[in-house]
């Protein structure tokens, strides 16, 4: 068994696939829209959807905003250096919510950044050998 996908529901389906490609550098791998249902999805990620989990975006037609809730915490993403990550990803627009560093109580270095329907992605720093 693996994990294969999230979803998270989105306001504005091209601006959340604008975010996740242009400023944290997915691919997008596919969007299939299906008007009886009044709904579209995009999948995006790092790697092909064959050996790698990707995120789904669902817009439904006529929804422009979600409340994320209490139980959402958030996506978490590997990077090389997670202050350079930050300082690219508000270069290209994006909303860094926590500046690099050590994790509470911990060495791991993290930050988080914000998509724009609000939902938490953490960048974790790859930890060096």
């Amino acid at each position: 068994m693996r994990i294969l996908h999230t979803m998270i529901r989105v306001g504005d389906l091209d601006r959340a696939v604008r975010f996740y490609t242009e400023v944290l550098g997915m691919r997008l791998l596919r969007e299939t829209d299906r008007p009886e249902q009044k709904y579209t999805v995009a999948f995006v990620g790092y790697g092909d959807e064959a050996s790698h989990a990707v995120l789904e975006l669902t817009y439904n037609y006529g929804v422009d905003r979600y409340d994320p809730g209490t139980a959402f915490g958030h996506v978490a993403i590997e990077v090389e250096d997670a202050k350079a990550a930050c300082e690219a990803i508000r270069a290209r627009g994006g909303a860094v919510t926590r500046e690099a560093g050590p994790v509470k109580g911990g060495t791991t270095v993290i930050a988080f950044v914000q998509d724009p329907d609000g939902y938490k992605i953490e960048l974790i720093e790859r930890r060096r050998s």
